[in-house]
């Protein structure tokens, strides 16, 4: 009997060593503008409680003229600001501040490939100037204590080698940069080739962030880009520190409630996606009182019957209904028929 409990005991210590080795970022959700709002971080709370969650991306002019913005996003914990911009002292600044609201890191875009990104220099193209992002994450690195990260591609147009990446990496992390996420595929900065483009015509190239990672053993590489099984995030973790899913998660959001047993070794979710969506009432009903539209609340959840029979007329109910109170939801639901 004695025997019994201390192997159990081993046993038991063993799990929770293993849980507090988890990377806190091994598993993380990308920030898409115009869809990982709040309600939508909200919603994804519902779905994982370990994931590491992003605000949309945030140009630092921006909230330098509207610092609540900062405020009004931490919404959830375990987030990330990713932030945008070409300012070093206005980036510390917010950086600062984010710091103290309690955000998790700070990351700066250097992934947007969008035409307005090139206009106003943020973004992918700031990876033309690799001395200007070094003093920007310098800059933060110096002034905060959470980690400076930065979001990017492979590379830009003809810049796509693994000489060029090695180069500007090694250059970061001189500069203070803690951790890399990694797009698989080369930015393409032309007029004729729009954000949608970028995430398509490029192709994928996962062999030089896995090389890039062999390089820099030390340092965290995550990679994000065409993922969308956990099989693909388990096959990508015998290679580097992190997986990142964007896409593939709004599309089908019940996937998160897998994630956190399948990596950090917790408990499910409530998998019933009704369920979850009754969940939601409460803080549907506190956002409508706000006067917020009920589609912008309930956007990011009306793919969560993704492969369910009804699916598709649910969305057509609540696209159709002139109404913004939450008995459209509710009717809504009645469209949905899960098999037991």
């Amino acid at each position: 009997m004695i025997i019994y409990y201390v192997i159990n005991n081993i046993f038991n210590t063993s799990i929770i060593n293993m849980k507090k080795n988890i990377p806190y970022f091994k598993f993380e959700i990308a920030p898409m503008l115009k869809k990982t709002n709040k309600h939508c971080r909200y919603f994804y709370r519902k779905l994982t409680k370990k994931s590491l969650l992003y605000t949309e991306m945030i140009h630092c002019n921006f909230i330098k003229k509207n610092p609540v913005i900062l405020l009004e996003n931490k919404n959830i914990d375990n987030i990330v600001l990713q932030i945008a911009g070409n300012n070093p002292k206005l980036l510390s600044l917010c950086a600062r501040k984010a710091e103290k609201i309690g955000y998790k890191e700070i990351n700066l875009n250097l992934g947007c490939p969008s035409l307005r990104a090139q206009k106003n220099n943020f973004g992918a193209c700031l990876m033309y100037k690799p001395l200007i992002v070094s003093d920007c994450i310098k800059s933060m690195s110096d002034n905060v204590s959470i980690p400076i990260t930065v979001k990017m591609r492979i590379g830009i147009n003809n810049n796509n080698n693994y000489d060029f990446l090695y180069k500007f990496i090694d250059l970061l992390i001189n500069s203070g940069c803690k951790r890399f996420i990694i797009h698989a595929r080369t930015a393409l900065l032309y007029k004729n080739i729009n954000t949608k483009k970028n995430l398509i015509i490029p192709k994928l190239n996962y062999k030089i962030i896995y090389k890039i990672k062999k390089s820099f053993s030390n340092i965290k590489i995550s990679i994000n880009g065409g993922i969308k099984t956990l099989l693909d995030i388990k096959k990508h973790l015998k290679y580097v520190d992190g997986v990142m899913m964007g896409r593939e998660i709004f599309k089908n959001p019940m996937m998160l409630v897998d994630i956190d047993k399948f990596i950090y070794h917790n408990k499910s979710f409530i998998k019933n996606p009704i369920i979850i969506v009754e969940s939601m009432f409460s803080y549907i009903e506190k956002e409508l009182k706000k006067g917020t539209s009920l589609i912008t609340i309930i956007k990011p959840l009306l793919n969560i019957f993704y492969g369910i029979y009804g699916a598709h007329n649910f969305k057509n109910f609540i696209f159709n209904q002139k109404k913004n109170n939450l008995d459209v939801l509710k009717k809504a639901l009645s469209f949905i028929r899960i098999k037991e």
